[in-house]
């Protein structure tokens, strides 16, 4: 039972987009910009101030108030399946989907009108095998990892001698990244056409193009980087945070966006955007980054 309303969170809070590739399925491709030998670097995010909630369009995003910021160092992209293999075969990890019976996974469905129906707890989905029993991550190396929970991610960032950032710290670090501040959508499409995250295109739910190069999710840092140079904090995997969705909330907010978020249903690509998910639970398209504070 508990499942089921967890999904049906999913669908009520605009994240049941539908869905008809597993995760990793690729269109047509593109090159990734980012070296092999970068991926595990961070960069460094100077203090400042900046305004939180800025150009909110949903109402749990709040409005817009000037925060201060202290520098830390921010991971240049989501940890991907590599990371986080190397982290279990040190540590003999198990997450919570291996330990609990599965994730949240996307089917096809014959009711695509009925947004729940693109959902189902997959007993077989956890972070080997994303698309359920019988996949595995074989060539998938360089993908975002997913099916992690809050504490498999928390658990992942210590071993690397780091933490989960706050909301406020990734917010500010996405907003500092936008290629045009004036345009919360910046971090989507350039002027010029040019793509610059993996987002849902074409008309959400009936027709993906994947236009962008990617149906499900992308290798990290196949996208131009940000101006503070962090790749897919747009787009490809929500990213875990430490913040809770709201006061007193068992929920805690997750920020950036998906593969399936479109221009015409979701629109959660915005770094002012947020959603909610329980601790204890995980999704195909859910991952993480990690921060470190300044030595």
């Amino acid at each position: 039972m508990r499942w089921l309303v967890l999904l049906s969170g999913l669908a009520a809070l605009g994240l049941a987009c539908a869905f008809l590739w597993w995760p990793g399925g690729d269109g047509p491709g593109r090159s990734c910009v980012l070296p092999d030998a970068d991926i595990g670097g961070f960069v460094q995010v100077p203090g400042g101030g900046f305004v939180k909630g800025a150009d909110a369009i949903y109402p749990e995003e709040g409005g817009p108030i000037k925060l201060h910021v202290s520098p830390f160092l921010l991971s240049v992209t989501e940890v991907t399946n590599d990371q986080f293999a190397a982290f279990v075969a040190a540590t003999g990890y198990v997450t919570e989907a291996e330990r609990n019976g599965g994730s949240a996974g996307f089917v096809e469905t014959d009711t695509p009108s009925d947004l729940l129906s693109w959902w189902k707890l997959d007993k077989g989905a956890t972070w080997r095998t994303p698309a359920g029993a019988g996949s595995d991550i074989a060539g998938l190396g360089r993908h975002p990892v997913v099916h992690v929970s809050l504490t498999d991610a928390r658990a992942y960032a210590a071993w690397g001698g780091g933490r989960l950032p706050n909301e406020i710290e990734w917010e500010y670090a996405a907003s500092l990244g936008l290629f045009d501040p004036d345009d919360p959508e910046s971090g989507l499409r350039g002027p010029n056409g040019e793509i610059r995250a993996n987002t849902w295109n074409g008309v959400f739910p009936v027709l993906n193009t994947a236009e962008d190069g990617f149906a499900g999710t992308a290798p990290v840092g196949c996208y131009r980087a940000n101006l503070i140079g962090a790749h897919d904090m747009i787009g490809n995997v929500w990213e875990w945070t430490e913040t809770p969705f709201g006061d007193g909330s068992p929920q805690f907010t997750i920020k950036g966006g998906s593969y399936l978020c479109g221009s015409n249903y979701c629109r959660r690509y915005r770094t002012a955007a947020r959603e909610s998910l329980e601790p204890d639970f995980s999704t195909a398209h859910t991952g993480f980054r990690i921060v470190k504070d300044p030595a």
